[in-house]
């Protein structure tokens, strides 16, 4: 095979892979999308008949999911763009963007929800407070259970095509199941003649929402900021590198994060002695064996110097 054809099939199997990116977060956030629109409906409704702040609040969370999951479909669909004259790199940086815009409609939302419930705790109006009804405890609950399923369903696929976006989408739907907990303990203690207890789980709910959403805006900022990989991950690189024949070291390496691909550059030592051409050989090796070792690696640049 020359390396015409070799270069021609490997641009095809990275199309297949920008494919099946593109593919499994559709999918997952189609998904997503018609669970929790299904859900913020039922836990608005079981809130309203059963007069509850906290399923309320929960709701609103739910209904936030839906949008966030929006952001993330259009955030991959464009970082999928190929390279043009004008991003020569790509469009990677765009699905943290989405995870950016994510996170921030994420704090807004926990937030609101938090300042609800501080105003009705410090109102001290307790004895006006209406005490849920069981509605609201098994809305909870089943809440709990589908979203503690969506996040699980939700992060495999994040794993399988190595998604910022969808992983923190995954985190949403977490921060939901979490939410939905605060909520449930608020009910049952408002039941148990605290009613208080349901807007301070509001709080609790709050807190748990920002968490989620700091962790997804740092992640996300990592990445657009050229962080380098883990220790672990440049650790195997170099001894991947290291065990190539005719490289006789390592003078430097640097990894950077771009998006969701890797950019590695290297510089190895070689022979002295050895002809351009031997050397260049040496170069494509390394260059071939990083990239079919790491489908993550959009780019790896290798420089030989004289050992």
């Amino acid at each position: 095979m020359t390396k015409k054809e070799e270069k021609k099939q490997e641009g095809s199997a990275g199309k297949t892979v920008v494919s099946e990116l593109e593919r499994t977060v559709m999918r997952v956030s189609i998904v997503s999308i018609t669970v929790n629109l299904l859900l913020s409906v039922m836990k608005l409704i079981a809130g309203m008949i059963a007069s509850s702040s906290a399923m309320i609040s929960d709701a609103v969370h739910s209904a936030s999911d839906v949008f966030s999951t929006i952001i993330v479909m259009i955030g991959v669909h464009i970082s999928e763009k190929e390279a043009d004259d004008e991003h020569p790199y790509g469009h990677e940086r765009l699905e943290c963007v989405a995870a950016v815009i994510l996170a921030v409609i994420l704090a807004v939302t926990g937030g609101m929800i938090g300042v609800s419930g501080v105003k009705t705790i410090v109102s001290g109006a307790y004895g006006s407070l209406a005490v849920p009804g069981i509605t609201a405890l098994w809305a909870a609950v089943l809440s709990i259970v589908v979203k503690e399923w969506m996040y699980h369903y939700t992060v495999r696929a994040a794993g399988r095509v190595n998604s910022g976006a969808l992983k923190a989408d995954a985190w949403h739907h977490r921060s939901d199941a979490l939410s939905s907990v605060g909520a449930l303990a608020g009910i049952v203690f408002a039941r148990m003649g605290f009613p208080v207890m349901d807007s301070a789980a509001s709080v609790i709910i709050c807190v748990f929402i920002l968490k989620a959403a700091w962790d997804i805006f740092s992640d996300a900022m990592d990445k657009m900021v050229d962080h380098a990989c883990d220790d672990e991950t440049v650790a195997a690189m170099k001894a991947l590198i290291l065990s190539q024949d005719g490289v006789k070291g390592i003078n430097w390496i640097k990894t950077r994060l771009f998006g969701t691909k890797i950019y590695l550059d290297v510089a190895i030592y070689a022979d002295g002695s050895l002809s351009l051409t031997e050397a260049h050989s040496i170069a494509s090796c390394v260059h071939e064996r990083i990239e079919k070792t790491y489908p993550n690696v959009k780019h790896c640049m290798v420089h030989v110097d004289p050992s």
